[in-house]
């Protein structure tokens, strides 16, 4: 499985011959991401906020390429072919799963009235040999997902876990590796110092990808 990080929470991965890309936003967009974003198999949306929806750029993209996101995802924009999933929905592409699974979305003052999210969604991409699991933004919950990989947000807010929860979630999910994402939005900036101090007081095992970098898993 070879997993690549855009900007906020996108990622790309590549397994079983498979692309799959989970949460092209706006945050930092390049042009030159297009050609990639353009080539996938499946792009999965969490939820409806735009650095994680990018919607004038899905637009453009290859229309063949299936979207996948919740109704209310769907319901914002109505110019897009998205195929409406919910919460324990599960996506076949040949030999990969896709579990859809719980998440929430942390609320502030900042986000009242539309931009409030009332249904959000993480996935979990099982390809036999590794489970990688992105939380979408979400607070901590009670649960008893597993996975090998774990892509959750560190930055806090109110609107994400911060580190010192992600770092406890990131033992009971079992990850080998946790990947922090949401990290680009300067309204919302990342403590790096207290990400490495919680990941390493809690013994994880973690990499904190630049954009556009990739790692591989065996």
């Amino acid at each position: 499985m070879k997993i690549t990080k855009f900007p906020q929470s996108c990622l790309l991965i590549e397994t079983k011959g498979k692309k799959i890309l989970v949460d092209p936003g706006t945050l930092k967009y390049k042009n030159e991401y297009f050609e990639i974003w353009n080539k996938v198999d499946m792009i999965l949306i969490t939820h409806k906020h735009p650095d994680h929806c990018n919607t004038e750029v899905l637009e453009r993209l290859n229309k063949e390429i299936p979207i996948y996101s919740t109704k209310e995802v769907l319901e914002a924009n109505k110019t897009l072919d998205i195929s409406m999933v919910k919460e324990n929905d599960v996506i076949e592409l040949d030999t990969i799963k896709v579990e859809v699974v719980h998440a929430i979305h942390g609320y502030q003052p900042l986000l009242k009235g539309a931009k409030e999210i009332h249904e959000n969604v993480g996935y979990i991409i099982d390809d036999g040999d590794n489970r990688l699991y992105t939380t979408s933004d979400t607070i901590c919950f009670k649960n008893e997902y597993k996975a090998d990989i774990l892509c959750v947000p560190v930055t806090g807010h109110g609107l994400t876990m911060s580190a010192f929860e992600a770092a406890l979630y990131a033992k009971e999910v079992e990850a080998v590796l946790t990947i922090p994402i949401h990290m680009d939005n300067p309204a919302f900036p990342p403590d790096e110092n207290f990400i490495k101090e919680m990941f390493e007081k809690y013994e994880v095992e973690y990499e904190i990808l630049e954009n556009d970098e990739t790692i591989e898993i065996e």
